[in-house]
């Protein structure tokens, strides 16, 4: 038994005398072309762009590395001690190669042992990550000898680990350990468990092997044999060690979601979309390395609230106008189980639309359809939730969108359990912003920006309809009429010169008509014949000029024409929430901002928007009488017009205008409260009819409504008082109104009153 031992004795100490012959040879002609350690000592991570609301909630992230940077002062002392534990236990007593490790790994690769060993350090790594490629040749690993030397010399042993920490690649693109934390647990460094600490840990030796999304039990395996080193090495005694190996594994990413940002819970990709191109057009492609941080004026809980608002909205939409049958038919005749593992492959070809989840049928009867969602759920839909598809469940229903067994479906959880829904083919926008600075509060430029990335917030050209009425009659208010004059509710034709392309007989929405009416009323009831011929009476290019000067729409998309008392013309949502901040600030111009700030790497600022508010820097451009009587006219819209379903908020100083185009293309709501502008849009990509019925006040106010609901939450009422200049009057019909003081006639401006409070 001596000599075998002694042979393997002598074999070893001759390997350990080779090893550092090798390396002293390799010194004298290598050590002078060592590369300098600029990199390392001035080290610099790559750090991603981000993105963030007002308050601190992060919405964006964009860069090839996923990396946060983590001082080394940060580090739990599990997470440092599970890293020794896996990587370098010697790592504090060594110059930087473990020379007897390393003899020790040589001589079981090359008595072919089999697992391969490396005998690298965390110093030798580092020298690796940064210098060299990871070919496995004698002069390439001389060479990362050498350079963990040189490390060794010129770092401390703190500042060595900190930049290991942070440089090595951990999978799922995330680079550090900090990255890797919010990755795959959704957690900071300081909030990880003891197993969790050892599960990160385990991943540096080969990330795509023990990546716990992709290969559970062996990252499990993994995961154990670093808690048992952590016990081996007295950093943890056999209770936490038990309690660690026991502890059930909660990642915040799975399998089918590698492609997304787990972390972003928040629905706010087209303001960070936004955001992110402004960035790259300040720092160009350094936007993505840099550390950089946009922060954003969108607040989480208005965010939030426009999308949950602009979904439920559209999908209510969805369930009004029939069931288009099941998305496509799967081959399952080799399925033999509902947890058979080809069902999780055959989803894999179908996002998930956030609460809109993809799901198998696995089988139909009569009264209920079984289904099978990603990750292993099996539940039954039945009942009411049915009822939306039951013409797609019938016998006789075309084969491709027949719903049975092996429809691809799509479901959403209620209150009652799963039903059947559809992903919408309608889009649909919103904006919300503070009129008194211009600040975006929430911004959705579209049901899902994964399925389309078009913003239809900012680039969607539409016709506004009657929600454009109010700056028409804001035009006639300074032509001295007033919400009392009169004008005729009756049927109108135009010739193709009047309009500027066809022959026109315009009709009001309801084909009714009510003859003569003040403008009050019309504004109130939506009267298309009473607009037109207000702005016939104002002159057509002055209504132009007016709308365009005052309130800042494109003129060469608004022509002069009688068509555009109706909304005729092109705008986008950002342009209305422009205009309509202008009702509700008092009269002043201001310029709608996404982005708030730009911070460097340091958290220095190196950008920041300083808003023009309004009554302070900014140009007023509506009288403050033309103000108060617009709000006026538009708050009776709202309590007894085309949107008193906004009285359901139970407020009374909200504002605001339908807006439904010709064939129902376009369904609008514009409105507002004094500190808060809300506009939503509804409409197809390719303009076709919504349908009989679905307007404005169907189908865009109940988003706008759902929005405010949660918006306005324990906000004050806010009233407006009538400025110097308006005068109380008695109207014909006995009601009390105002009109500008000037444009009274002689006898009775000797009469009115002076001005009131609303």
């Amino acid at each position: 038994m001596r000599k075998p031992l002694f042979i393997a004795a002598a074999a070893l100490l001759g390997l350990f005398l080779l090893a550092i012959s090798s390396v002293g040879i390799a010194a004298a002609f290598a050590w002078p072309k060592l590369p300098d350690l600029a990199s390392i000592t001035d080290y610099k991570p790559r750090i991603p762009l981000r993105i963030y609301t007002a308050d601190g909630e992060l919405i964006g992230e964009y860069g090839e590395e996923r990396r946060s940077y983590v001082a080394m002062k940060d580090v739990p002392a599990d997470l440092k001690h599970a890293i020794l534990a896996a990587e370098d236990d010697r790592f504090y007593e060594h110059s930087g190669v473990d020379f007897a490790g390393l003899t020790r790994a040589t001589a079981l690769n090359l008595l072919g042992g089999a697992r391969r060993q490396g005998g690298s350090t965390i110093t030798m790594q580092v020298a690796r990550n940064f210098y060299l490629s990871r070919e496995k040749t004698v002069s390439r690993k001389l060479y990362e000898i050498l350079l963990a030397l040189k490390i060794e010399k010129n770092l401390s042993k703190d500042q060595i680990l900190e930049v290991y920490l942070n440089q090595i690649y951990l999978g799922q693109r995330a680079y550090g350990f900090g990255a890797a934390a919010q990755i795959y647990y959704g957690k900071n460094l300081k909030d990880l468990t003891v197993g969790e600490c050892a599960m990160l840990a385990g991943l540096p030796k080969a990330p795509s092997a023990y990546n716990p999304v992709v290969n559970l039990e062996r990252a499990k395996q993994r995961q154990h044999y670093v808690l048992r080193r952590m016990q081996q090495l007295a950093y943890i005694d056999a209770a936490r060690h038990d309690k660690a190996v026991a502890e059930p594994i909660k990642l915040a990413i799975s399998k089918t979601q590698q492609s997304v940002q787990p972390l972003i819970s928040l629905h706010a990709e087209y303001v960070a979309e936004m955001a992110r191109q402004m960035a790259v057009d300040q720092f160009k492609d350094e936007a993505y390395t840099r550390g950089i941080k946009v922060i954003t004026t969108i607040t989480k809980l208005d965010q939030a609230a426009a999308y949950q608002a602009l979904r439920r909205g559209v999908l209510d939409y969805e369930r009004r106008h029939g069931y288009r049958g099941a998305e496509a038919q799967l081959d399952v005749a080799d399925i033999k189980s509902e947890q058979d593992e080809q069902l999780e492959d055959l989803l894999d070809n179908y996002a998930d639309q956030d609460e809109i989840r993809a799901a198998i049928v696995l089988a139909v009867s009569p009264q209920t359809v079984r289904i099978y969602l990603r990750g292993g759920e099996l539940a039954d839909v039945s009942g009411d939730s049915l009822k939306f598809a039951a013409a797609m469940l019938a016998a006789n229903a075309p084969a491709q969108k027949q719903v049975r067994r092996g429809s691809l479906i799509r479901v959403v959880k209620t209150g009652k359990g799963w039903a059947i829904t559809q992903p919408p083919e309608v889009e649909a926008a919103f904006i919300s912003l503070d009129p008194n600075t211009g600040a975006i509060r929430s911004l959705i430029g579209g049901f899902d920006f994964n399925r389309n990335k078009y913003n239809h917030v900012t680039q969607a050209w539409r016709q506004p309809g009657s929600s454009f009425k109010p700056f028409i009659y804001s035009a006639a208010l300074e032509k001295g009429f007033t919400p009392e004059s009169i004008f005729d509710d009756a049927p109108l034709s135009f010739s193709a010169t009047a309009t500027g392309s066809q022959a026109w007989s315009p009709q009001n929405y309801d084909g009714k008509y009510d003859g003569p009416m003040s403008l009050r009323t019309a504004l109130t009831k939506s009267k298309n014949l009473v607009a037109i011929r207000l702005l016939q009476a104002i002159d057509p290019a002055y209504g132009q000029d007016y709308v365009t000067s005052r309130f800042g729409f494109d003129p060469a998309k608004n022509p002069p024409y009688l068509t555009l008392a109706l909304g005729s013309g092109a705008v986008t949502p950002w342009q209305m929430a422009s205009a309509y901040a202008i009702f509700a600030n008092g009269g002043y111009r201001i310029q709608p901002y996404v982005v708030k700030e730009i911070r460097d790497e340091k958290d220095r600022v190196v950008a920041r928007v300083d808003p023009i508010v309004a009554g302070k820097q900014s140009e007023r451009v509506l009288d403050a009488r033309n103000v108060y009587l617009m709000n006026s006219m538009m708050q009776d819209v709202v309590r007894r017009g085309t949107a008193a379903k906004a009285m359901s908020l139970g407020r009374s100083d909200l504002a605001g205008k339908t807006g439904t185009t010709n064939d129902f293309l376009d369904a609008w709501f514009s409105g507002y409260q004094p500190n808060l502008v809300g506009i939503a849009w509804v409409g197809y990509d390719q303009p076709k009819r919504l349908g009989s019925g679905e307007t404005g006040g169907v189908l865009a106010l109940p988003i706008w409504i759902n929005y405010m609901e949660k918006a306005l939450k324990g906000v004050p009422e806010q009233g407006m008082t009538a400025p110097p200049g308006l005068v109380r009057v008695k109207t014909d019909k006995g009601a009390d109104d105002f009109v500008y003081e000037e444009n009274l006639p002689g006898e009775q401006a000797g009469e009115a009153s002076a001005p009131a409070a609303n």
